[in-house]
């Protein structure tokens, strides 16, 4: 990163931006096929330079992300996984140096369970206010995007919580730090919430450009209760899919408390669980016009032992027939 942007960048965050990233950005003009695309993280990606509304200038390190559940804890609810399919965490604007922010208008805030539940994520930051208003669902179908909400229950699914949960969890926290995402792109003609719907059918556009289960399974990887796999063997199959090697998370045990790995120095974790693929992206976020590129900090926190990862089959009554 420039040192102009870093400059930028530590003002932008040392002013504590909220209630639209740029305050006093007209809803006039806009038209984005009119501006020659910026990628975001470039030098040319900064207000004064280009339209905000045409590039993705605040949070340019875009990051797709993705959950292996093996259940819901709602399967009673009718709340199932989808068959051969990861499920979908978010679309994140981390900014150009790893580092983030969240919630950034309050104004815009529908998560009935903030976290953290201030801005900042600590005692000085502005306190997030759980949402007691309708289901986000409810501007889905406000705009009668019915086959966009059949799509978001069956690949956008929740853990031990509704799925409407997450999604007003994931455009409240994160959706609103992205500069494309601002209503005043909106033009004077906005309607409420429908940067809503906007965020979460891009949302869907990168997620169906990473095929995690296709490409995991074409490098030999499939859920397994009976075999781990080597860390090397994961993130070969996926760079070999996407390009760059996405960040790989696991949870549960680490593995030098196991009795695999007893005595080992390996302390990563052992169950995978998530995974991160990191883009700048040319022109509007909307236009998933994403460039792969490599994780910010340490591609992954799984152990590294051949062996040692544990890719869990799913529980029975807990996918989609």
């Amino acid at each position: 990163m420039s040192a102009a942007r870093q400059v930028l960048a530590l003002a932008l965050f040392s002013q504590g931006v909220l209630g639209g990233l740029y305050p006093g950005l007209s809803t006039a003009n806009h038209t984005c096929s009119l501006v020659e695309p910026v990628l975001s993280c470039s030098d040319k990606a900064q207000p004064g330079l280009v339209d905000t509304c045409c590039a993705e200038t605040y949070g340019g390190l875009v990051l797709q992300t993705q959950f292996w559940n093996t259940y819901t804890g709602r399967e009673s609810k009718g709340q199932l996984l989808p068959q051969d399919s990861w499920t979908i965490h978010g679309l994140w604007p981390d900014f150009c140096n790893g580092s983030y922010t969240q919630y950034c208008d309050l104004k815009r805030q529908y998560d009935p369970e903030p976290s953290p539940n201030t801005t900042t994520g600590t005692p000085a930051g502005k306190v997030v206010k759980p949402w007691e208003g309708k289901p986000i669902s409810h501007f889905i179908k406000h705009f009668r995007k019915y086959d966009l909400l059949a799509y978001m229950e069956k690949h956008w699914t929740g853990l031990n919580q509704p799925s409407w949960y997450l999604w007003a969890h994931e455009f409240s926290k994160h959706a609103t730090c992205f500069s494309t995402f601002d209503t005043e792109c909106y033009g004077p003609e906005y309607a409420r919430h429908e940067e809503v719907t906007d965020f979460f059918s891009t949302v869907i556009a990168y997620y169906q450009k990473v095929p995690t289960f296709k490409w995991l399974a074409e490098g030999g990887i499939t859920p397994s209760n009976k075999t781990g796999y080597a860390l090397a063997d994961l993130q070969g199959a996926l760079q070999t899919g996407f390009g760059k090697v996405p960040y790989i998370g696991c949870s549960g045990p680490r593995y030098n408390e196991t009795a695999a790995g007893k005595g080992s120095k390996d302390n990563g974790k052992t169950v995978l669980s998530e995974m991160w693929y990191y883009y700048h992206v040319l022109g509007r976020v909307q236009n998933a016009q994403g460039i792969p590129t490599d994780p910010s900090g340490s591609p992954t926190n799984c152990a590294k032992a051949p062996g040692a990862v544990w890719y869990y089959e799913r529980t029975p009554g807990s996918v989609a027939a």
